[in-house]
């Protein structure tokens, strides 16, 4: 006996599924947002040997001789208050790769109107590119509350600083963009130094990557999470060699030094930890190895529910 098959082929998907993950802290919800990722070379690692981060790229089973850089933003929630956002993506100031923070907070069910405040860990165009619509000029958070470290808004808008960069492409871009997407907020905007900026939210001064460069600890009844900014743009290599730096880091022995003590804090505490560039979905424990880490990505949590 013969059957007919009435089924077709389905069809090949084209695209992931939205990059949404939610993390619960007590009782908040922290939701892993992702912005998309930045493709690179090796060229923007300094203070350390090409041989050696291309072995711990190809002994994590990374694709050589380049780098994919996640880039991660984070909403907070907690009972009755509005939400937070951490850090505002790339919108388009980068590769079409990221800028996907609206679209991933809109498959999340999330209204960017409904944001009570935004969070900078600092002001590179892919953490506050995407606070304002280049071609429209409209507020992507135009209810939201801009906070940011003070030391990061003066270095940005100091017109000293600015002249000192003429002629350097790279550097004249990361000015033109913290300007052009933070000017629109300044009469929105709270600065800090460290201490409390929301409710159960603590920022800590992370110098070195920037001026300004903050960690935020979120706490809530006997839960943690440090979000720790910039601390690693390469994780495969920076968490097992912490001596490395980045291009970008504008006091490169600072940015060792905040390195180390975050590490040290995340691995001495047990903190769970989210970077803006840990592989999506972020969140992971530190542990050390020899004279460095190693960074343990936490399973991913199927039973995770709201409260009753």
């Amino acid at each position: 006996m013969t059957t007919s098959n009435s089924t077709s082929a389905l069809p090949t998907p084209d695209a992931q599924i939205p990059g949404v993950y939610h993390r619960r802290i007590g009782d908040m919800v922290v939701s892993a947002i992702s912005d998309g990722y930045l493709d690179g070379n090796l060229d923007v690692l300094i203070n350390v040997d090409r041989s050696d981060a291309e072995r711990l790229l190809d002994d994590a089973f990374r694709p050589l001789p380049g780098r994919r850089t996640s880039v991660n933003t984070f909403v907070v929630r907690a009972p009755g208050r509005p939400a937070v956002v951490i850090d505002a993506g790339s919108g388009t100031y980068l590769f079409d790769t990221a800028g996907q923070q609206q679209k991933n907070l809109a498959a999340a069910g999330i209204d960017s109107k409904d944001i009570g405040a935004v969070l900078l860990t600092h002001m590179h165009p892919d953490h506050a590119g995407g606070l304002l619509d280049p071609g429209t000029k409209d507020l992507l958070f135009p209810n939201a509350e801009l906070v940011v470290h003070e030391k990061e808004l003066g270095h940005w808008m100091d017109e000293e600083n600015f002249a000192a960069i003429a002629g350097n492409p790279m550097h004249e871009r990361f000015f033109g963009c913290a300007r052009e997407q933070v000017t629109p907020y300044l009469g929105q905007t709270r600065t800090f130094t460290a201490g409390e900026v929301a409710p159960g939210i603590h920022a800590i001064d992370c110098p070195g990557h920037t001026p300004g460069h903050s960690s935020f600890l979120i706490t809530s009844g006997n839960e943690s999470l440090l979000i720790w900014g910039d601390t690693v743009h390469v994780p495969e290599v920076q968490v097992a060699l912490p001596e490395t730096g980045v291009t970008y880091d504008i006091d490169p022995a600072d940015a060792v030094a905040t390195r180390r003590r975050i590490f040290d804090m995340a691995a001495s505490e047990r903190l769970l930890v989210a970077g803006l560039h840990l592989h999506f979905p972020a969140f992971s424990w530190l542990k050390r190895q020899g004279n460095g880490y190693a960074l343990v990505p936490e399973a991913w949590d199927q039973a995770f529910k709201t409260a009753d």
